[in-house]
This record gives C-alpha cells, sequence and structure tokens, in this order.
C-alpha cells in the first residue's frame, strides 16, 4: 500500500466542492472513464473581474484522484484567472503534502482540467493534443506529445518517473522502449544525456506475470491478492469485501457489513477498480452483486 499523507486522507475522505456547479460559466473535461481517470472541473467565473468565485468537481479515479481534485478547487478559488493558469501539478501535490510518486499523475490530470476549464471559459479551442502525436501506451490511451510535455514541465529524466506521471508504461511496460526514445529527445533539449538502465518494473512484472496474457486461474489469482490488500482498511471500518465472480473484464464483488450500502462505497469500488487495473495492466470494471445481477437477467431477457 502507499504511504498517503494525512492531508491526502483528508480531501479524500472529506473532499471539498464535489459535485454539480448549477451555474458554472466554464467546464473542463479531461480523462476518460475507459482508462480509468476522468475529471470535470467547473467553475463560476466573475465576468467582470475574471476571479474564480466557485469551483466544482466531479471525478472517476482513486483516491489520489479525488484528493488532487479537491485541493485543486481549494486552490483557485478566489485567483484571477491568468494567476490560476500558473498553478502546477506540483502545487497541487505540495498542497496535499505530497502525493505518493506512483500517483503524480492525478494532480497533472488536476493541471490539464484547469487549462480545459479556462480555455472553455474564454471561448477557445483547447486541446490537450494527444490525438495528435503517436500514441505510445495502448494501455492508457497515453501519446507522444503528452508524455513530452509532462517530461518537460516536471524535469522528469527515467522511465519510472514517467510512468508515475503519466501512467504510460505502468501496464504491459511493451511501450518502454518509445518512452525512453522521448526521454532521449527531451534531456537532450535539457543538455542531458539519458542513461539507459533496468526499470525496476519490467522486473517486477517479470517476476509477477506481466507483460504477457495471464490464464483465468493466474487472473483470478492476481485480483485476489488486490482484494487481500484492501480488505484490512474495509474491517478496521467493520466491513469487508468478497469476490463473487469473473466475466471476462468485469469482476462482480459482495461488499459486506458496514460497507454494504455505505456512502462511500461507490468511492470504494472506484479506488479498488483502479488497483485492479494498475495490477493486470488492463481495463476492468469492478461491479456489486446487486447491479451484477441485474445486468446478467437483462441481457440474458
Amino acid at each position: 500500500m502507499w504511504d498517503y499523507s494525512d492531508k491526502v486522507k483528508e480531501h479524500f475522505f472529506s473532499p471539498r466542492n464535489s459535485g454539480v456547479l448549477n451555474d458554472a460559466n466554464a467546464v473542463g473535461d479531461v480523462g476518460s472513464i475507459s482508462c480509468g481517470d476522468a475529471l470535470r472541473l467547473m467553475l463560476k467565473v466573475n465576468p467582470e473581474t475574471e476571479v474564480i468565485e466557485d469551483a466544482h468537481f466531479q471525478t472517476f479515479g482513486c483516491g489520489s484522484a479525488i484528493a488532487s481534485s479537491s485541493a485543486l478547487t481549494e486552490i483557485i478559488k478566489g485567483m484571477k484567472l491568468d494567476d490560476a493558469l500558473k498553478v502546477s501539478n506540483q502545487d497541487i501535490a505540495d498542497y496535499l503534502d505530497g502525493l505518493p510518486p506512483e500517483k503524480m499523475h492525478c494532480s497533472v490530470m488536476g493541471r490539464e482540467a484547469l487549462q480545459a476549464a479556462i480555455a472553455n471559459y474564454r471561448g477557445e479551442e483547447w486541446s490537450d493534443d494527444h490525438e495528435e502525436g503517436a500514441l505510445i501506451c495502448k494501455c492508457f490511451a497515453i501519446d507522444a506529445v503528452m508524455i513530452e510535455d509532462t517530461v518537460r514541465a516536471n524535469k522528469l529524466s527515467t522511465v519510472e518517473d514517467v510512468i508515475n506521471y503519466t501512467k504510460a508504461g505502468g501496464g504491459c511496460s511493451s511501450c518502454h522502449e518509445g518512452i525512453e526514445e522521448i526521454l532521449v529527445k527531451v534531456l537532450a533539449e535539457r543538455g542531458e544525456t539519458f542513461q539507459a538502465g533496468p526499470v525496476k518494473m519490467k522486473e517486477e512484472n517479470a517476476q509477477n506475470g506481466k507483460g504477457g496474457k495471464l490464464n483465468n486461474l493466474q487472473r483470478i489469482r492476481r485480483i485476489e491478492m488486490v482484494l487481500e490488500s484492501v480488505r484490512p482498511q474495509l474491517q478496521r471500518d467493520h466491513g469487508d469485501i468478497e469476490l463473487v465472480d469473473v466475466d471476462g473484464k468485469t469482476v462482480y464483488v459482495n461488499m459486506t457489513g458496514a460497507c454494504a450500502g455505505c456512502q462511500m462505497e461507490a468511492l470504494t469500488l472506484q479506488g479498488i477498480q483502479q488497483k485492479l487495473m494498475e495490477e493486470l495492466g488492463e481495463m476492468i470494471k469492478i461491479v456489486p452483486t446487486k447491479a451484477g445481477a441485474y445486468a446478467r437477467a437483462a441481457s440474458q431477457a
């Protein structure tokens, strides 16, 4: 498990400004649910002063995505738009007293959502340029332009850095060579030389069977391992989770005890789903059994 600061936990369990902002006049959408992370940032901007009077968010992602989005809204409220554009993903992480390296991509998503929302307010055609670059990471649909921009903005220098900040290369690892080529190019711009070396994730994936096709038994064991890793946290809150079935890329679970019907159930399942996708290196949908039963009954009707 990652070591989260108290402030990250605070903004995850009690997120600020979560939900729809009905009178928003600026909206920025980034990410994709199919790729595991999505964020909508909504702003209420004073048209005379261009001051952000209010900010809300809706996100689909892990606990760090929720905490980063919550922190972003608190940072930018009261700022003028030009000042808000200067907020970096590192500012978001610093506000939270740091994020685990593996979760820095959540703060990058927040920065992009802010840029998109301000462009939307100003009537500009904002583009993250992702569709203009060659697709590097097929697992998470990350292209060369995004990787290059993130490497430059955060002075990254290793493949692990790129994985942590963008998720590119965090699935099957087949795109690591492409990431290395980008690092060679960008580091040369800084007058530095890329030092190729073993990537920890490659070694771990080889040992764990990642990077190759898993059979059904291996997938189920990997899923059970992830559920076991989160179970102690749930049990401390007098809840639990049970694996019910695995049907292709859909994992059916049963939430028990205090977790059943809890207001945080959806957020908990989102976090577990993200961990499953990171562990398996593929898109996974986690469904509580009641919803799963209804869905399967409907498909068979």
